[in-house]
């Protein structure tokens, strides 16, 4: 097994058909044909099967096809690497963000990025905490800024801020005062919440009392968007921090509450594979993440708590 019979098989893999991945790659069908028998060979399991659209994955081709985009990635950002040894910064990164962190600094970093870096490429994408680690996993992403994400020898996750959530809705839903919402009584409202599950429990760190509102949420929701737009309409309220509808809250269209006993808090995590060598560029973003969220939370923008590095 070699880069190349790699490429070749990936490009199979994206074009559902031979003589297309040949026109891609420019090889004749035969050749590639060749290669990808003597895969098969390699491997012990056919990689393909032919469907009435094209070629389609076996289980073998699927694995094969996650690792492989992960190795011809990761020998593509070695070169790129190697070859950054100069003045100025150059290569690409892909950064996956939660909402959160894409409204407080999303705009900034990009802006700092054209100014400063024009040679580094920065791809950023708009994830929920679960799915960064997806991106994380499969080389869609270099970095990824996730809540509360699962501790595993897989990733190196560093715990960078602290917020508080608050309880968000229209007045005539959460009441127009301002005093604090206790836990158990979080649970006589109607909570519009993220879908259980790998992206539940980024919402907060307290796993016993997430557990106990999704027993009483009667709509779960796989997108912020589609939640912002449920409490907007007043279908309901959620919970979650002031910067998340923070343009809403400022307008007085929705307003919020604290919840206290206990006081319910998430934790924001910079992560990136362990087995993963950092690039140059990817050094650079890295330091201009921390910055970023430093002088947010430091000027009021990001309504949390710095944690200190060990």
């Amino acid at each position: 097994m070699d880069l190349k019979q790699l490429r070749y098989f990936c490009s199979i893999y994206d074009n559902k058909s031979l003589s297309a991945a040949a026109d891609a790659e420019r090889i004749a069908v035969s050749a590639l044909s060749y290669h990808l028998a003597n895969l098969e060979a390699e491997i012990g399991a056919p990689l393909f099967t032919r469907k009435s659209r094209g070629l389609e994955a076996t289980a073998a081709g699927e694995r094969l096809y996650f690792h492989a985009r992960s190795i011809l990635k990761t020998v593509e950002v070695a070169k790129r690497d190697l070859s950054t040894f100069r003045d100025n910064v150059s290569g690409e990164v892909s950064l996956a963000m939660a909402y959160s962190a894409i409204q407080a600094i999303g705009v900034q970093l990009a802006k700092v990025v054209v100014e400063d870096y024009p040679d580094l490429q920065l791809n950023m994408i708009e994830s929920l905490s679960s799915t960064t680690l997806l991106h994380l996993s499969s080389a869609d992403a270099d970095l990824g800024l996730a809540y509360n994400p699962p501790l595993t020898s897989t990733f190196k996750a560093t715990p960078i801020l602290e917020e508080d959530l608050v309880l968000i809705g229209k007045r005539e839903i959460i009441g127009s005062g301002s005093e604090p919402v206790t836990v158990p009584e979080l649970l006589d409202f109607k909570i519009i919440m993220l879908r259980q599950g790998m992206a539940a429990r980024a919402l907060l760190d307290h796993h016993k009392t997430l557990e106990q509102i999704y027993a009483t949420s009667q709509l779960q929701m796989n997108s912020v968007h589609a939640i912002s737009g449920a409490v907007r309409e007043g279908l309901g309220c959620t919970i979650g921090t002031t910067l998340f509808m923070g343009d809403e809250i400022k307008s007085g269209r929705l307003h919020w509450r604290p919840i206290i006993s206990p006081t319910l808090t998430r934790t924001l995590y910079l992560c990136e594979q362990t087995d993963r060598p950092p690039t140059i560029a990817l050094e650079t973003i890295r330091d201009l993440i921390r910055d970023l969220m430093v002088r947010a939370v430091n000027d009021g923008i990001w309504p949390a708590r710095l944690i200190e590095a060990e």
